[in-house]
């Protein structure tokens, strides 16, 4: 598990990898947007009075989520470190760039980099997202509790349901593929939202009782309704849960904090971390409580705390600033059941097929 005291594990995207490489050994780094908070801000309002977080907004983060072991309890870089991380100009991905060729087999690497997303870091730079425990570390689980490993190739890997993302438990049909490739549930969506290699943006609605939080990924838009306090939260009936759960919302001065529950058994309780280290658990039991906090002018910070007495020996609570973005946020048209899922377990019975006519001869 992620907790084990061990060196820093394979991250989950190569910008992660990036940002750690170049704060620690000098190395260039690129972060695209620097959003600046103040400590008073007073944030603007909607016509009814209540701070206005409206707009599109990008979570992409250049930050790992869990703390590098040797920063141990350290919750910033220094100055040094944020200078090396800050040395190297931006790359261009204008298309009409003059471009130098590059070698055979390489192609991928520029696809891959043209897409990934550059992080809004922020004025305060975090050696994690996770500040609490302490060690900025995601807590040992609980003894028993089963941790399912995915893959992109044809093993069988776990049992029905298929709790990962972005990876299968087999290719027998689709229920052994990722929910983001079924298109149910998008791999950095959440809640609680997670940095990703792209499509970390969010929109905001406001009306007087209500707050919509749309994600860009699988187009999963939360309806948040208001109370006037966290003691006049209502919730569903137990027996109805949800991939995303049940979300209900209160302002606590300038902050508005949602609390999630009703979670279905078909996710796991925390997909934040690399996808090597295993899913562990299921969000039946879990609590999700989202503060936003607008900062600056082009900035919230984004505070989640997973609290699942089930999976976890204790909460965790972790911190992504998340910047406001000029632009639309465009349909993610992705379905269940799209043509894409047919033709991917087409392909893995032709593949079938094949070995068997090549074991025959």
């Amino acid at each position: 598990m992620s907790s084990n005291p061990s060196l820093w594990e394979p991250p989950m995207s190569k910008k992660i990898l990036r940002f750690i490489s170049c704060a620690l050994s000098g190395a260039g780094c690129l972060f695209s947007t620097l959003t600046y908070a103040t400590d008073d801000y007073l944030a603007p309002r909607t016509e009814w009075g209540q701070p206005d977080l409206q707009g599109v907004w990008s979570f992409s983060s250049n930050i790992p989520m869990e703390r590098p072991v040797h920063f141990g309890d350290r919750e910033f870089l220094n100055s040094e470190e944020i200078s090396a991380a800050l040395v190297q100009p931006p790359v261009s991905k204008d298309s009409d760039a003059e471009q130098t060729p590059l070698p055979a087999g390489e192609v991928g690497k520029t696809y891959d980099d043209f897409w990934n997303e550059q992080a809004a870091v922020g004025s305060t730079f975090r050696t994690s997202h996770i500040v609490y425990p302490k060690n900025g570390r995601v807590p040992q689980l609980q003894d028993g509790v089963a941790v399912q490993f995915g893959t992109r190739g044809s093993e069988k890997t776990a049992e029905r349901p298929a709790r990962h993302l972005a990876r299968g438990i087999g290719i027998d049909g689709p229920e052994d593929r990722g929910l983001s490739e079924r298109c149910l549930v998008g791999f950095n969506a959440g809640p609680p939202f997670t940095p990703s290699v792209y499509n970390n943006n969010i929109q905001i609605f406001q009306s007087r009782d209500t707050v919509v939080i749309m994600t860009e990924m699988i187009h999963e838009a939360r309806i948040v309704p208001l109370y006037d306090s966290a003691d006049d939260l209502a919730s569903l009936h137990d027996d109805i849960r949800l991939y995303s759960g049940d979300s209900r919302g209160y302002w606590e001065g300038d902050t508005l904090v949602v609390i999630t529950k009703n979670f279905n058994s078909l996710t796991a309780s925390f997909a934040g971390l690399a996808a090597d280290l295993g899913l562990p658990g299921t969000s039946y039991d879990k609590v999700l409580t989202e503060k936003f906090s607008r900062v600056g002018p082009s900035a919230i910070d984004y505070e989640f705390t997973v609290d699942d007495p089930t999976t976890y020996t204790d909460k965790f609570t972790g911190i992504i600033p998340v910047a406001k973005i000029d632009g639309l946020l465009y349909e993610y048209a992705c379905h269940e059941g799209n043509y894409a899922m047919l033709y991917m377990l087409r392909g893995a019975r032709v593949q079938e097929i094949n070995s068997q006519i090549i074991i025959s001869q």
